[in-house]
């Protein structure tokens, strides 16, 4: 499905998730990319909005357990009218998280539940989970937020829905740690672990991949050359054919032991290569985003 790139008449994007997953930040994001945004409008007053003269930008509703009529059954009903138009464009967007960074979130934030206000957030969350599984499974575009900081957030939806050229594609370049398993979503995975790792050197431990100094060490590795050409030759090969296919966005992950030198500095580096070759390119760094370590240079 191409969502960023509509061919019909009007784009209309649904949003919808459990209470604290990130739906209100969606809706923010998909606002500053140049949507017009309403968020709880009553799910029997969106035909209405949508008769008469085609409007001037895409539509993002955000619909959630807050609005008046909102049950998953409606909204799964909306989506076959509006899908059944071929004047529209439609996609459901599921801004998802899982159960334990849902009561963390709620814990720190000392927020209520709206379906349990006098019971704890935990039941409410289980119980809201169960609700919209049906919307869950039908989603056009499922993003789960449990390890997505907002700057992260914000650069996996404008992957899916910026406005641009048609037929181009937007790659993503993620650096990761094993250890907290592969980037959901990716759809190709290089292994950087067997790079000199610059961790047991005193002095580049507390720096990143990201500093000059560890780029430098990972770079002297006698085998690093070679591994960046190949990167970069299949790349060149298969890029295009997937662009070709009619992708719009390609993620490419890069991992080491601890996703914060070998990686990151591969990351870049091949990022970087690929911009300079025209290609549109995000450069993120999870576990670093996920520590809050600063970022230079990332889009």
């Amino acid at each position: 499905m191409n969502t960023a790139h509509a061919s019909a008449d009007q784009q209309v994007v649904l949003i919808t998730g459990p209470s604290g997953a990130g739906r209100s930040t969606a809706v923010n994001v998909l606002e500053d990319l140049g949507f017009e945004v309403i968020d709880n409008l009553p799910i029997s007053l969106v035909p209405r909005l949508l008769d008469g003269p085609r409007h001037d930008r895409p539509l993002a509703l955000g619909l959630d357990i807050r609005n008046r009529d909102f049950s998953p059954e409606r909204v799964s009903g909306l989506m076959d009218q509006l899908q059944s138009n071929p004047a529209i464009e439609a996609s459901l967007l599921f801004v998802d998280a899982s159960v334990d960074v849902l009561i963390r979130r709620y814990s720190e934030t000392r927020r209520r539940h709206p379906l349990t206000p006098e019971q704890t957030p935990q039941q409410g969350i289980e119980q809201e989970i169960a609700l919209l599984a049906p919307l869950k499974s039908r989603a056009d575009v499922l993003i789960d937020t449990s390890d997505l900081s907002p700057h992260a957030l914000r650069a996996e939806l404008s992957t899916w829905f910026a406005r641009g050229e048609a037929g181009k594609m937007a790659i993503t370049v993620e650096s990761f740690s094993y250890k907290r398993g592969l980037p959901r979503g990716a759809d190709i995975v290089w292994d950087c672990r067997f790079l000199n790792n610059p961790h047991w050197q005193e002095g580049l431990r507390a720096k990143t991949g990201q500093d000059a100094e560890v780029a430098a060490y990972v770079r002297a590795d006698p085998r690093f050359d070679a591994f960046m050409e190949r990167l970069v030759d299949n790349c060149a090969f298969l890029l295009p054919a997937f662009r070709e296919e009619g992708k719009t966005h390609l993620a490419i992950a890069l991992g080491c032991t601890g996703g914060r030198h070998r990686s990151v500095s591969v990351t870049e580096q091949l990022g970087q290569t690929l911009a300079n070759k025209g290609w549109e390119v995000s450069i993120r760094h999870r576990e670093m985003e996920r520590q809050g370590v600063g970022l230079r240079g990332a889009s």
